[in-house]
């Protein structure tokens, strides 16, 4: 049997005093977050989508995914979770073996949504729950540690208020999720309030008016772990558009004459490069 990175991941998890779960979208983005000092990496689905040619979204496959995620394994030696959307199958069963899946792509852990893809529409309670009981079943089954977390993104959507996003990941706790993540809160008291409704693990989206309050304040709410989602991947395109806008509209360089020096990336690189 392969490393088992799930040990070292799940120790990460500790509330109130949160990792930063770096979201990298191919391998050189992964190696530099390494580099930097990352202590795990996440996948994210916007993210890899951007780097296909396509929108934030759009429907890349269960085994695009296992691949993508299989070369940011093998690119350093952090843990990776994998953002494997709503496990790309509506039936529990389906879900479940898409959690031994990525347990045999080398991920550390998942996160499996709530939502019914490629819309926004929210399974349904008992269904939701029924999905990640047989989801954490498996994980409990696999011949090595793996960390499944339970997302309920019915708040980032519209499809349902943040009451029933608690009472569902109340449920999945229930169901056996080691961890849970309710994307986009709106506030520090909002954070607080998931935080303190389970005692597994807590995941908190940095973004908005949450991104504004800093690690300490996340990890002073009760969160175990932030992720950034696409944020990273995002910032490298607002560089890239802001730039290439000015090259191309003014005949303007300004943007790119101050740039981190291709020596530094290569130092990076070599670092977070699996040893």
């Amino acid at each position: 049997m392969r490393h088992d990175p799930g040990p070292a991941f799940r120790a990460l998890h500790k509330p109130g005093n949160p990792f930063i779960l770096a979201n990298a979208w191919d391998v050189g983005s992964a190696r530099v977050l390494a580099g930097l000092g990352a202590e795990a990496i996440g996948t994210t689905s916007a993210g890899f989508a951007f780097t296909r040619g396509l929108p934030d979204g759009a429907r890349i496959s269960l085994e695009e995914a296992l691949i993508h995620s299989a070369d940011l394994v093998a690119a350093t030696n952090l843990p990776v979770s994998g953002d494997l959307e709503n496990g790309y199958a509506d039936a529990p069963d389906g879900v479940a073996q898409t959690v031994r899946l990525a347990c045999e792509a080398g991920l550390a852990g998942a996160s499996i949504e709530d939502i019914r893809l490629p819309g926004a529409e929210a399974y349904d309670f008992d269904l939701a729950v029924e999905r990640i009981k047989a989801a954490a079943a498996e994980a409990r089954a696999l011949p090595r540690d793996f960390v499944l977390l339970a997302r309920a993104d019915g708040v980032m959507t519209g499809a349902y208020d943040l009451d029933e996003a608690i009472r569902r990941i109340q449920a999945f706790e229930v169901a056996g999720a080691d961890a849970v993540y309710i994307p986009v809160l709106p506030d520090a008291s909002a954070v607080k309030r998931v935080c303190s409704s389970v005692s597994v693990p807590v995941n908190v989206l940095a973004v908005g008016a949450v991104a504004q309050m800093g690690r300490d304040a996340i990890g002073e709410a009760g969160a175990a772990r932030i992720s950034l989602g696409s944020a990273l991947a995002r910032a490298t395109h607002s560089v890239l558009v802001s730039a290439a806008t000015a090259m191309l509209e003014t005949g303007s360089f300004g943007e790119i004459s101050d740039t981190v020096p291709g020596s530094r990336i290569d130092e990076l690189l070599k670092c977070g490069a699996r040893g």
